[in-house]
């Protein structure tokens, strides 16, 4: 609207200044103008100039124009030429004196006289149109009108050449050289009126095509299923495009075909197999998926492609025109949009260059509901694999790394079943190694808050300045260095569970901040004022006699109390002497396969030395030993380091050594192979040893043949 006053003002200037009124004001009204008188003339361009700036379409603004002309100029018909670019030609309608226009004719360019004064830009005068021997195609439609003299004047504005306006008058000589300069003014004006009205046209039709792309964007985000929704998109392209028929084909690389994934033809009147397979060498659509660019086919074209599947049967409901743009996203090709329509020559440029806009929405649903589909699949995959890995756990282990089957573990395992489900303190007792933190992580695994987090902090292995920061965190500036503020872990366990191991390391002076987390669930972090409230779970583990700290003054009585409200006691690996043979197995297999190595045999005798120790360390130990255990076996039998090892009944035997165990072993294995050393019965195999490892050994204990033969 705004381009249309300024318009109106540069015409209005223009005609003050070129001295139009003035003009106006000295013709003879009685000549030429039955609706006389200088203030109807005004009166007549000021109403011209009111729908420049109040413009309609087209259909109702050239006969509101035509009425006002006739209170300007004498004429009993007018016609308005609007130039075809397409076809070359001039599309020519008559008003004579209705309120719609006639339909129009189609005239070249070369062969109108509206024609001739749009392409020379200039105004023609026909005084009498019986003498003209030129545009006899023209010149007989006016004389049908009863036009006898004719003036034809250029319709352009700075921005287009539109076409021509035709004045005819049924008497000869009407127009003279001050009637051509007054309508060459008025042409000015039913020119911009013209660009007005299709400038508002123009800017109708795309702000229509803007909302149906919108409409198509949020129907594609509704949903994920293009096929279900593609009824619906094709109803809102045809809206802004005619189409009768439209589908989605998606290319399969590996069949080298397209293949119908939707499917919208209303013409056909029953269901339509839209699972249709169609090879790229006989698909009308390949070329528009091969090529990456929109494809227009007219009905010759189509004939040429009755092996292609659905063509017969478009072709048989009426289809004259096809176009094919492909769908293509940063990944590849995807597959065609295709819409087709009944009638010829149905897709402009204009249409090409906004279905491409509509194919790149539908591309990237595509891309997107391929992306879903397959992420859906792998998460129920994994899900699957998740239950399976999760059976074989609890059928085969019950509690994951825990291994054992001693009344003392399953006692502790009861107790760990009976309060994993509840949010009670549990304390765990036991001496260093036992997996106090093996069974931490099994109570939080089997607890309600197994989905968030499990929180560890080891209270002996920090410092006493930082453990007070790591536990409840700091603000900005609490203490040099805090150059920005910290979460503690009592925070990071929020909803989870918080694991203290070594908490009888806690330095006193913490422990009453401590046992206000356990009353009231709230804190302050080191350095600030705001009460952080949080909902953990606590867990405990020592290996300290806590009763004997609280005597002692080490450890105050109230949160030693309050810790221990669920106290599970693990056993030491001297207490699971059933253990002690899977755990050895385990622990094989485990560093085995860590260390790609094939360790198949465990002597007897091995064995009953590692049971026979009493493992000071426990199962923390054992794990140790056998890891190094197996970095010294070269075969497929394992070399355990017996020197290492005490006996473990020391009562009986203190004056005993390792040396004259493994000596003693040594021996009876040599009198149970008559002496042979080598070979894959000698006694070197037996014992898991190199010939020359054995032979440096029995050197090294002074063992001689009269020893193992006697």
């Amino acid at each position: 609207m705004i381009r249309c006053k300024a318009s109106l003002g540069f015409v209005w200037e223009g005609l003050l200044e070129g001295g139009f009124l003035e003009g106006l004001a000295q013709m003879d009204p009685d000549r030429h103008f039955e609706t006389g008188g200088d203030a109807r003339r005004y009166e007549a361009m000021l109403h011209m100039a009111d729908l420049v700036v109040h413009h309609r379409g087209l259909p109702e603004l050239l006969p509101e124009l035509a009425k006002r002309l006739r209170q300007v100029a004498s004429f009993e018909v007018a016609s308005f030429s609007l130039y075809d670019p397409d076809k070359h030609v001039m599309r020519m309608r008559f008003w004579e004196g209705s309120d719609r226009l006639s339909e129009p004719a189609e005239l070249p360019v070369d062969e109108s006289a509206c024609g001739v004064a749009w392409e020379k830009q200039q105004a023609m005068v026909w005084p009498d149109l019986h003498q003209e021997t030129r545009f006899q195609r023209a010149v007989n439609l006016l004389k049908q009108k009863g036009v006898r003299s004719y003036c034809t004047l250029p319709l352009t504005t700075t921005q287009k050449r539109f076409g021509a306006l035709g004045l005819g008058s049924s008497r000869p000589n009407a127009y003279g050289e001050e009637d051509v300069q007054l309508l060459q003014r008025v042409a000015e004006l039913v020119a911009l009126a013209l660009e007005n009205a299709m400038t508002r046209a123009a800017f109708l039709e795309e702000k229509e095509r803007l909302k149906m792309l919108l409409e198509v964007s949020s129907t594609l985000m509704s949903n994920l299923d293009v096929r279900e929704l593609f009824p619906a998109i094709s109803g809102l392209i045809r809206r802004v495009v005619r189409q009768d028929f439209a589908s989605l084909a998606l290319y399969e690389e590996a069949s080298q075909c397209l293949r119908v994934y939707a499917l919208d033809f209303p013409l056909a009147g029953e269901p339509i197999n839209t699972d249709a397979v169609m090879p790229i060498a006989e698909s009308v659509f390949g070329s528009a998926l091969f090529k990456g660019e929109a494809m227009i086919y007219d009905r010759e074209a189509l004939m040429l492609s009755l092996k292609s599947p659905l063509v017969p049967r478009m072709l048989e409901l009426g289809i004259q025109s096809l176009c094919a743009i492909p769908l293509v996203t940063r990944k590849g090709k995807l597959g065609t949009l295709n819409l087709a329509s009944t009638v010829n020559n149905a897709f402009a440029a204009h249409d090409i260059s906004f279905l491409k806009q509509v194919a790149a929405h539908l591309a990237v649903a595509l891309d997107n509901a391929r992306a879903y589909r397959e992420i859906a699949e792998l998460t129920d995959k994994l899900r699957k694999e998740k239950l399976y890995l999760q059976d074989e756990i609890r059928s085969v282990l019950n509690f994951e790394e825990i291994v054992g089957e001693s009344p003392a573990l399953k006692q502790v395992l009861t107790q760990v079943n009976t309060v994993a489900p509840l949010d009670a303190t549990v304390l765990i007792l036991g001496e260093t190694g036992t997996g106090k933190e093996l069974i931490a992580r099994a109570l939080h695994r089997m607890s309600v808050r197994k989905e968030n987090s499990f929180i560890k902090l080891n209270c002996a292995a920090i410092p006493t300045g930082l453990l007070e920061s790591e536990l409840f965190g700091h603000e900005k500036g609490a203490f040099t260095g805090a150059v920005s503020a910290k979460i503690g872990r009592l925070e990071l366990a929020d909803k989870g569970t918080l694991f203290l191991d070594e908490v009888g390391d806690i330095p006193l002076e913490l422990q009453p901040k401590l046992l206000r987390v356990l009353q009231d669930q709230e804190f302050e972090r080191l350095g600030g004022v705001r009460t952080i409230r949080v909902n953990l779970r606590l867990i405990a583990a020592t290996n300290r006699d806590l009763a004997k700290s609280v005597e002692a003054r080490e450890f105050r009585s109230d949160l030693y109390y309050r810790l221990h409200v669920f106290p599970v006691h693990m056993p030491p690996l001297r207490e699971r002497g059933k253990d002690i043979e899977l755990l050895v197995h385990y622990f094989v297999q485990k560093f085995s396969r860590q260390m790609k190595k094939q360790i198949e045999t465990i002597p007897t005798e091995t064995m009953n030395a590692l049971a026979r120790w009493d493992w000071p360390g426990n199962v923390r130990e054992l794990e140790n030993f056998i890891e190094r255990s197996v970095i010294l076996s070269e075969g497929t039998v394992l070399n355990v380091p017996l020197a290492e090892l005490r006996p473990a009944n020391r009562g009986a035997r203190n004056d005993a050594t390792l040396e004259s165990l493994e000596r003693e072993h040594i021996l009876r294995v040599l009198r149970e192979t008559g002496g042979v050393i080598s070979g894959l019965h000698g006694a070197a195999a037996r014992l898991g040893m190199k010939r020359t490892t054995l032979q440096s050994r029995m050197q090294k204990m002074g063992i001689s043949r009269a020893d193992y033969e006697n």
